[in-house]
């Protein structure tokens, strides 16, 4: 994790200490299951909690532990059993690390979920707010780079905020996917340890029991949350490049907040650079790049190695910090957006008309003429203007052969731009609803 692109509440799901509370708790609950199936005695697990349950674990300690064991769940239990005291030994019965492992690190990602659940919500909002204050503010729509035909900007808006909203609901299918919990011992049997305990558990923590593990949960729940994390990374640069277009000196329809006393550069006084969408851009990229350790991670050896876990110990961090970074930037960026709507005017008049070359094409076509002569004749009249050489609507009604079509009055009728908005508050509706 880089402090740089870290929130706290984010950070602290990872730290070590939070870690261990979550360790800790996986065991003590499973030590009140033993008790309650009368495996170990309810003193002891009473004791266990009395003892623990407010204790701040020495990291140092764990890690001096740990350099000699090896193992890091053996260094946790000894630690606790430095804190319980002999009735330590009741602890961790009949389960293995993995039980504790895996079932922590699924509370870690449910947890991380729910705050990019919050994120997107912060997102939405602010796409919401700004697509219907701009819901009627036409601008030029692009294919390929090049002028296409009018659309509005509240309509660009709107296009993320759908977009956001499937990323939501994907966000909620990848916790779902991810909240399972396995408390089944070594293979996944459950020849040590009682179904119960693992019910008991997965209740206490906030997950459902894995239906069947081998000695580890199934590593396809994580690549699916990864990849969903990637997904949504996509999202974010996408609105990031969409902005960064906007923003260029030629286009200029909108661009990021600069507040007072910010740079642009450090040689020419004068810049204004998006660098918050290039820089969601990076953080996007570093998201996606876990995606493939994380479907590979779902090819393990037999009941299980350990060959996901030191790409995990990384990934889990790093992907849902930096998402929850990306996320948090991406609503700020939208909500502070600079937009201009005379230079978007000033774009779509740039062409002289030709945006309204499909009208004309569709209007000759209905008085007659073949859609290869239409085409060829708007196609001859546009080319003029495409190079500077003159205004569409004149041409037109210049071209004998277009006038054995249409009169003057039906060429004009065809480059109304309000006949392209006709539809945007039906679009409105498919996506916010009735609102």
């Amino acid at each position: 994790m880089i402090p740089r692109y870290t929130r706290p509440e984010m950070a602290s799901i990872w730290e070590p200490q939070t870690r261990f509370k979550i360790w800790f708790e996986i065991e003590a609950h499973a030590a009140d299951a033993l008790a309650e199936l009368g495996t170990i005695p309810k003193e002891a697990a009473k004791t266990v909690w009395a003892k623990a349950r407010n204790a701040t674990f020495d990291v140092a300690r764990i890690d001096e532990i740990e350099r000699e064991t090896k193992h890091d769940v053996i260094a946790f239990l000894t630690h606790l059993a430095e804190i319980v005291g002999p009735e330590a030994r009741f602890v961790h019965q009949g389960m293995t690390s993995s039980d504790v492992l895996d079932t922590c690190l699924n509370v870690q990602l449910t947890r991380a979920a729910d705050l990019l659940l919050a994120d997107l919500d912060k997102v939405l909002a602010a796409l919401k707010k700004r697509a219907f204050e701009h819901k009627m503010t036409p601008t030029i729509g692009r294919s390929h780079g090049i002028h296409a035909e009018p659309v509005t900007f509240g309509l660009k808006l709107a296009y993320a905020y759908a977009e956001f909203s499937r990323a939501r609901e994907r966000m909620i299918a990848a916790r779902k996917e991810v909240a399972t919990c396995a408390i089944s011992g070594a293979v996944g049997t459950f020849a040590q340890i009682d179904p119960r305990v693992e019910e008991h558990v997965a209740k206490a923590m906030g997950l459902v029991p894995e239906p069947i593990s081998t000695q580890v949960i199934p590593r396809d729940r994580h690549a699916m949350y990864f990849s969903t994390l990637g997904v949504i990374a996509s999202s974010v640069e996408r609105i990031a490049v969409e902005i960064r277009h906007m923003q260029r000196t030629e286009v200029l329809e909108a661009e990021e907040f600069f507040s007072e006393g910010q740079k642009g550069s450090s040689a020419m006084p004068h810049k204004r650079n998006p660098v918050l969408s290039e820089n969601l851009t990076g953080l996007s990229r570093m998201v996606r790049a876990y995606v493939t350790p994380a479907l590979e991670n779902v090819v393990l050896w037999h009941e299980r190695d350990i060959s996901h876990s030191s790409a995990e110990r990384m990934m889990g961090p790093d992907a849902t910090v930096t998402l929850d970074f990306a996320l948090v930037r991406l609503a700020g960026l939208i909500d502070k957006l600079l937009v201009y709507p005379a230079n978007m005017q000033k774009n779509l008049d740039r062409l002289g008309g030709l945006v309204h070359s499909q009208r004309v094409l569709l209007a000759l076509t209905q008085k007659g003429a073949s859609r290869e002569d239409a085409y060829k004749l708007v196609q001859r009249n546009a080319m003029p203007v495409w190079r500077g050489e003159g205004d569409f609507l004149v041409l037109l009604k210049k071209d004998a052969e277009v006038k054995k079509y249409l009169t003057d009055a039906e060429i004009e009728e065809q480059f109304d731009l309000g006949y392209h908005l006709k539809h945007v508050d039906t679009i409105f509706k498919r996506v916010f609803g009735e609102s």
